[in-house]
């Protein structure tokens, strides 16, 4: 299933009230303290569409970072949006949100339970890329956990039955001497979650019995069904919590169907130089060279 999403995807007007929001309706920016950052798609999701935000700007000395989730809540029917997404929204029931950490963001699946639990983690809990837990280290080859990774060259991400393409998944480091060093850091998830221009998305995958699981996408990588189980019968608002050390995000625009003029032109004009900053020495308008160095 590919999910044909027609609509320009935005911030609903009803937030937090430490948020404000750009013209667009595209940018979420925190401007005071590290609460009452609560966002919300402004329409339902569709089955299998991704709510993608980038992380524009970071704010030293808070400790935590942001959340992202879904909610049957309408934004609309709240009167007063709660300050925080955990526990606040998921207290009113009917939500679901999951808070990005620096390094442990892989849900342990149900088939993995009881290995872990062999190896002395608590059942349920989330593992990072690499982490080393009583002697269990997912990249490990030669158990379970190890699966190709075909990210590196796949032009879709595939989550059961959903296809979303892989264009605009991945995070990419503003354009300068070493960003082509720092692009494939984004590319392979070296880097934490948590940085500056990575980008993270939350879906919903339709199951059995009108009920979803709800997915969680890292730079370009599923990390897993972080809630099972899901209600899908009543519409899916997209949840972004704009919270302590996370202060700007903004909504990336995904293309299901057929590629604009535009992105076909950008992925032909990446495609012919090595370094990013080789766009500036193009005969291009610079609008265009704008768009090809940042997207």
């Amino acid at each position: 299933m590919e999910a044909l999403s027609e609509q320009f995807l935005e911030f609903h007007p009803n937030h937090g009230t430490n948020i404000r929001l750009d013209h667009s309706g595209t940018q979420a920016t925190r401007v005071e303290s590290f609460a009452n950052g609560v966002c919300f798609s402004k329409y339902p999701l569709k089955p299998g569409e991704i709510f993608l935000i980038e992380i524009e700007e970071k704010e030293l000395g808070w400790c935590g970072h942001l959340r992202v989730g879904l909610t049957a809540w309408d934004p609309t029917s709240l009167e007063a949006v709660p300050e925080y997404s955990i526990p606040d929204l998921m207290e009113l029931g009917d939500s679901w949100v999951f808070a990005i950490t620096r390094n442990h963001n892989k849900v342990v699946e149900e088939a993995e339970v009881q290995e872990a639990g062999e190896a002395g983690l608590g059942v349920g809990r989330r593992l990072g890329r690499g982490e080393e837990g009583g002697g269990v280290q997912e990249d490990e080859g030669g158990g379970s956990n190890s699966k190709p990774k075909t990210f590196f060259t796949d032009t879709h991400l595939y989550i059961e039955s959903v296809r979303i393409p892989r264009d605009k998944l991945v995070g990419r480091s503003r354009p300068g001497r070493f960003s082509h060093i720092l692009d494939d850091l984004y590319k392979t998830n070296a880097l934490p979650p948590t940085a500056r221009r990575s980008r993270i998305g939350v879906l919903y995958v339709p199951r059995s019995n009108d009920t979803a699981d709800m997915h969680i996408v890292i730079n370009g990588e599923d990390m897993g069904a972080s809630a099972k189980g899901i209600p899908s019968s009543r519409p899916l608002y997209a949840v972004v919590d704009v919270f302590a050390a996370t202060k700007c995000v903004r909504i990336v625009q995904v293309e299901y169907g057929f590629s604009s003029l535009q992105t076909l032109c950008r992925k032909a004009i990446q495609k012919h130089i090595v370094h990013r900053m080789a766009i500036d020495w193009l005969q291009l308008p610079e609008a265009l060279k704008h768009y090809c160095k940042y997207e």
